[in-house]
């Protein structure tokens, strides 16, 4: 049995939707596994583990040198955060859960301060791509970080160079087209949120491809957002090599015969090529060399690579974003079929690690044993797995009347382990001559010493309770965050008065080509500039000639960081940075964690943060942790309903009221792949089955696309009800607009949000949504 808290070179971490898939992927060789109990987990369609089948798994896998994490990756809203998280983890918490996975900063700052010792891993859902992220997390107290699915082999490599954390990322299984926690695709379309779980696959339906112009474009197929399986049994050297430790098998809503399949296909694999290297390493070779020297001799057989194939896959597998930034290459285009089709691989997999009919092929701990059988005293059982070590008493041996026990009885009773994790490698028996005991007492005593042993084993990883500490705690440097926000958003508030309604409103802008309709309203407060407004080699000095230009015309000027803040970025950023600071920017709007870290520790001293909404606040703690940074504001949750909102503290929250809302962004680019990739910032269109187009839009400098929902989001006929909230500003936000409509939507925001002299129906006849503003996301 593995010791704990031994590491092993690689982690092979499995997924299970069920008690039979948790045991099949044990039985199949992996280090861990992830699974998601009754509440709080990204895949609530999963046939998930009640408390009784979680506890049992904590200890099979503890006893048999395995590791339990829980995901706890959604959003929280705020009752259940403050009402359900902590009396949910507590009964796993006790029994030893090893590790749990999240998403939400709230229940990041929980679950750390409630529960000392357990691990947090933070989900692909945050979006980490880069060390800054990564930094960021370890701060708030994360042992590992599971990276984002889009980052390269180098990317990972830097992470692994300069931050001390443990890296996780996915080898094999689905990839979402989006980056992971920055999707409201499903949500948006029907409500079934991809941050609490629910997520529909809209990405898996067809999307008819139009030009900016609305003329068709013929691809290869309309499947455009469905990326094929991952697939990385090649690369195991690499990935190794690069520093991702816990190699990650996506599927825990695939059945247990896939899951346990591929995870004996890695589990081969993985030993094989540790094999090699410790074989290179014992011989003297320097690490170089050794790692040379494996990966050199590593090599996949057709045979298996047709098995992972035959477990299932979408149009072939890909080898995802590890070697390349994006490609035409690793999307389905065709319908993303997740056929499987070998049944008599099927029907091995299931005998072998599901349905096991023999001790035989169920995995055992092997133990050492001694028992001793001396006259007039009682028997004595001492059982031994590795450094641990228990000692039974059973009855009193007896003197033989008739029949004198024999060493071959005994030693057939004391081998019976039946159902019990544990079989014999070694049994010694001392016992005098002529003595006699029951069967049924021997048998008795080699259950109590099993039960000892088992005990024993899991007895290690048991906590007490967790801390249940006061809810408020950490107040005293919030409500100094909160003075320090309050007065600057005063500041803002004063400069911008529409008769008797005081409001700070904000634009945000992804075409220069419209500023001057949003300098000319006096009732605007602050310009955000998109970086999409630039081309990279022109930033700085189109962005020092659009900060002035606000300034003349008495407005605040922002600049909207990348939404995705990779190394290049980073480094653009970094080796800039005198000159960026020296643009007179008001502050900076985040996206991500790695630009918040990114600007928390390079800009913060000089201007002003500000967290979008994608820097998610569901939450009170969330916003408390999220706090430190001494943002200006946030920006309200997309997401939550007018309920839901009206409950939450809004005094420096900023509400999206107008807007294209983004509801994608991806590595990947449309344009690209249905066409060539020409550098040109273009729109593009996706209709759907229904004859809804969505706006696409690709960022070349950063290399990412965006996709906009069909329709606006429009909230100005609110506005009595969103002032009732306290929030401490408003923004529009215009992506794909002309200067025309630009135009007449702040022709009507005045009018009815500021003014109240018209109502929205009588100047607004398009269609527009409320979003989830009225009904929120379950």
């Amino acid at each position: 049995m593995a010791e704990q808290n031994v590491k092993k070179q690689i982690e092979l971490l499995a997924p299970a939707g069920s008690y039979e898939a948790f045991e099949a992927v044990i039985r199949a060789g992996a280090d861990a596994v992830y699974l998601g109990g009754s509440q709080f987990g990204a895949r609530a369609y999963a046939n998930n583990f009640t408390e009784e089948e979680l506890l049992r798994a904590i200890d099979y896998a503890h006893i048999h040198g395995r590791q339990v994490y829980l995901t706890v990756n959604t959003l929280f809203k705020e009752k259940e955060l403050e009402q359900g998280l902590y009396d949910y983890l507590l009964p796993y918490y006790k029994q030893g859960l090893d590790a749990v996975i999240l998403q939400d900063m709230g229940a990041l700052s929980l679950i750390r301060r409630e529960f000392p010792g357990l691990d947090i891993h933070t989900s692909t859902q945050m979006t980490v791509a880069g060390c800054d992220g990564a930094a960021y997390m370890k701060e708030l107290g994360a042992s590992r970080v599971v990276t984002a699915r889009e980052m390269s082999l180098a990317e990972i490599q830097e992470i692994h160079d300069k931050v001390d954390v443990e890296i996780e990322s996915f080898v094999h299984g689905a990839l979402c087209y989006c980056y992971s926690g920055q999707c409201l695709l499903s949500s948006m379309l029907g409500g079934r949120s991809g941050n609490r779980g629910r997520c529909a696959q809209p990405c898996r339906l067809p999307y008819e491809v139009f030009d900016e112009k609305k003329q068709s474009i013929k691809s290869k197929g309309n499947y455009v957002l469905s990326p094929k399986d991952l697939c990385t049994i090649s690369g195991i050297p690499e990935l190794s090599e690069c520093g991702i430790y816990s190699f990650k098998i996506e599927g825990r809503m695939k059945q247990a015969e896939y899951a346990a399949g591929v995870v004996s296909i890695y589990r081969k694999y993985i030993d094989g090529y540790l094999s090699d290297l410790a074989y290179a390493r014992k011989s003297g070779k320097p690490e170089s060399e050794a790692r040379a020297y494996a990966r050199e001799r590593y090599q996949v057989s057709d045979a298996d690579q047709k098995k992972l194939m035959d477990m299932g896959n979408r149009s072939g597998f890909t080898n995802g974003y590890y070697y390349r930034h994006n490609g035409s290459e690793m999307i389905t285009f065709g319908k993303p079929n997740h056929a499987k089709t070998n049944e008599s691989l099927q029907s091995e997999i299931r005998e072998k690690y599901i349905h096991v009919k023999s001790d035989a092929e169920e995995i055992k701990e092997k133990i050492n044993g001694i028992l001793r059988l001396k006259q007039d005293v009682p028997a004595i059982m001492e059982l031994t797995c590795g450094a641990h070590q228990v000692s039974k008493s059973g009855d009193v041996v007896q003197p033989a009347q008739k029949q004198p026990l024999t060493r071959e009885k005994v030693e057939t009773c004391m081998r019976k382990t039946g159902n019990t994790p544990f079989t014999f490698a070694e049994l010694a028996i001392e016992m005098d001559e002529n003595i006699f005991m029951p069967v049924q007492a021997i048998n008795q005593l080699r259950r109590d010493a099993l039960e000892a042993l088992e005990e024993v084993l899991t007895t290690g990883y048991r906590r007490s309770e967790g801390n249940l500490t006061e809810q408020i705690e950490g107040g005293n440097s919030a409500k100094k965050n909160v003075a320090h926000e309050n007065a600057s958003c005063h500041s803002e508030r004063s400069s911008c008065d529409i008769g008797a309604y005081p409001i700070h409103m904000s634009v945000s802008i992804e075409d220069r080509r419209v500023t001057e309709e949003v300098l000319a309203r006096r009732f605007v407060s602050a310009i955000y500039y998109d970086s999409l407004c630039y081309d990279r080699k022109n930033l700085l000095a189109d962005l020092k000639e659009d900060v002035e230009r606000a300034h003349k015309a008495g407005k605040k000027a922002y600049y909207i960081l990348p939404a995705v803040f990779r190394s290049r970025t980073t480094n653009f950023y970094g080796q800039n940075l005198e000159q960026f600071l020296n643009l007179e920017l008001d502050g900076v709007v985040v996206k991500s964690y790695d630009s918040l870290s990114f600007a928390a520790k390079n800009l913060s001293e000089k201007i002003n943060i500000i967290l979008d909404h994608s820097i998610y606040t569901w939450n009170r703690k969330a916003k408390e942790l999220l706090g430190d940074v001494k943002p200006l504001r946030d920006t309200a949750p997309l997401e939550l309903n007018r309920r839901e909102l009206a409950s939450r503290d809004n005094h420096n929250s900023e509400m999206l009221i107008y807007g294209y809302l983004p509801l994608m962004t991806s590595a990947q680019c449309v344009h690209a792949n249905t066409g060539k990739c020409d550098g040109r910032k273009t729109v593009t269109y996706l209709k759907d089955r229904y004859g809804k187009y969505f706006p696409v839009k690709n960022n070349c400098s950063e290399c990412y696309n965006t996709l906009y929902n069909t329709t606006p989001l429009l909230l100005f006929g609110y506005r009595d009800e969103l002032n009732n909230m306290g929030m401490s500003g408003y923004r529009i936000s215009f992506t794909i607009e002309s200067r025309d409509e630009v135009r007449a939507i702040l022709d009507i925001c005045e009018d009815t949000f500021l003014t109240g002299r018209r109502h929205i129906k009588d100047m607004y006849s398009g269609e527009y949504t409320n979003g989830h503003y009225k009904r929120g996301v379950e």
